[in-house]
């Protein structure tokens, strides 16, 4: 985002900060002129989160009176960056987020609980600029695309007078409607379901499974967020794995089926792992390898599962963030 706004506007860019998850800064970023970046947690909160939250708003605030500040918000903000409420403490901050995450909480309540502990979450940081005119883009992870949700609201609806310009730049649904060109242009029949998912990963896997044998079109494309209830000590994975490797247990029966779950910002949950491609032969190889798929995702172990079938999607940092992919394929009988 920030590179395209480079682009965009060329000599009239003064300044750039730049707040992003560790190993996903462009290094291109750090040569032009006025650009300072920060590398921040992802999906926890952590000092660096509060680091990087007061260079934020220490940066809103030497803002010169005649400029008007560019906001390019993401999803994966409202870990990124945070200044707390007085009284708050970072183990709280840590403890809600940590805790919302391993007992599946929905994205949307838990970034409603993150904003009444912030200061400037849920609008204050609008709030911040007193008035001044300011534009803020967004690519959305949220359902609805709502900004008062996306970051948590970090460039949301105002208090007082608004004078921002808020615009949603991406979502899911691009992510989904370019995966259908691609299909397209490759001779393949594709469906887009326009609902967006959530809800438990194991359950969906189900769903996806299902609808993907008894659909009409080659590939089907779903997007949104699952969630995982994580038990007391769990394994390597995210969400993504773990719906991959669950989906495994229904196509063993049919070879004809694949299943891609990966997130679009190239990492799943706390690995560097995107998610899993899985087929009718991944929980064999899973066997192989000594390991019991069922027992890998009753531990949240997905990922070990997955890496010892290789069946693990690797993408490195994709520069961007809008929520999930899940894309089905149905190849001919033959």
């Amino acid at each position: 985002m920030a590179l395209g706004a480079a682009d965009a506007l060329g000599s009239s860019l003064e300044r750039l900060l730049v707040i992003t998850k560790t190993g996903h800064l462009a290094p291109q970023l750090l040569s032009l002129p006025g650009a300072e970046a920060y590398e921040s947690a992802h999906p926890v909160p952590d000092e660096r989160s509060l680091a990087a939250g007061q260079r934020l708003l220490d940066w809103v605030d030497a803002l010169p009176a005649a400029v008007s500040p560019l906001f390019l918000i993401s999803g994966g903000s409202s870990s990124l960056v945070e200044v707390l409420e007085p009284g708050v403490s970072l183990a709280q901050l840590e403890q809600l987020s940590a805790g919302a995450l391993a007992q599946g909480v929905p994205i949307g309540e838990l970034n409603a609980s993150r904003a009444r502990l912030s200061r400037i979450k849920g609008g204050r940081l609008a709030a911040r600029l007193a008035g001044r005119a300011a534009r803020a883009l967004f690519l959305s992870d949220v359902p609805g695309d709502d900004p008062a949700v996306i970051g948590s609201g970090l460039l949301g609806a105002a208090m007082g007078r608004d004078l921002i310009e808020r615009q949603i730049v991406a979502s899911v649904d691009d992510a989904m409607q370019a995966v259908a060109l691609e299909a397209s242009q490759r001779g393949l029949s594709a469906e887009c379901v326009r609902r967006r998912f959530d809800g438990d990963a194991a359950r969906l896997a189900a769903r996806f499974s299902h609808e993907l044998l008894v659909g009409n079109t080659q590939v089907r494309i779903w997007g949104g967020e699952s969630t995982v209830l994580l038990p007391p000590y769990p394994g390597r994975g995210g969400r993504n794995q773990h719906l991959a490797l669950a989906a495994a247990r229904f196509l063993r029966d049919y070879p004809q089926l694949l299943l891609l779950a990966v997130g679009t910002d190239g990492t799943d949950g706390p690995t560097e792992a995107a998610g899993g491609l899985v087929d009718a032969e991944t929980c064999a190889r899973v066997a192989l390898a000594g390991l019991d798929p069922e027992d890998c995702l009753s531990r949240a172990d997905s990922g070990t599962a997955l890496a010892a079938a290789d069946a693990l999607v690797r993408t490195g940092p994709t520069g961007t963030n809008v929520a999930d992919l899940v894309i089905g394929l149905k190849l001919s009988r033959t």
